[in-house]
C-alpha cells in the first residue's frame, strides 16, 4: 500500500474560503457553500492524498508578456527545484496548492467566477 500525501490548509486558504462563502451569498446560493464543504473534505482532500499530482502543472503554461514571464521565471527560482505549484479543478473552484515530497500545502481556492489567484502570497517571506 502507499503513503499518502498530508494536506494542510494555509491560512490565506481559509481566508479565500471565507471570501467564497460571502461570494456565494451574495448570488443566494444558500446550501452552495455547504456543498462545497463536502466536496473538500469527501473529494478533494482525499484524491489530493491519494494522488497528489492530479492538478495540473500550474506554471507549465507559457506567459503571453515580458512582464508575466519574469515573475513566473522568479517564482519558479523562490519555490526551487522540490516544490511544484499545482491548479486543482473541483467543479466551479480552482484550487491552488504546493507540492513538495508528500507534503500539499492548500494555498487558495476561487469560485471560477471570482477574480484570479493573488500569487503575492508565494512571494512574500
Amino acid at each position: 500500500m502507499s503513503r499518502r500525501a498530508t494536506v494542510r490548509l494555509t491560512e490565506n486558504f481559509q481566508r479565500n474560503l471565507e471570501d467564497v462563502r460571502r461570494f456565494l451569498e451574495e448570488g443566494a446560493a444558500s446550501s452552495a457553500f455547504h456543498d462545497l464543504l463536502d466536496v473538500l473534505f469527501d473529494e478533494v482532500i482525499p484524491n489530493l492524498e491519494r494522488f497528489p499530482e492530479i492538478g495540473f502543472d500550474f506554471l507549465a503554461r507559457v506567459p503571453h508578456s515580458r512582464q508575466a514571464l519574469g515573475r513566473v521565471d522568479a517564482l519558479r527560482r523562490r519555490l526551487g527545484p522540490g516544490l511544484s505549484l499545482r491548479e486543482y479543478i473541483a467543479g466551479d473552484y480552482l484550487l491552488l496548492y504546493a507540492l513538495s515530497g508528500e507534503r500539499i500545502h492548500i494555498l487558495a481556492i476561487k469560485h471560477h467566477r471570482q477574480a484570479s489567484f493573488d500569487l503575492r502570497i508565494l512571494l512574500r517571506r
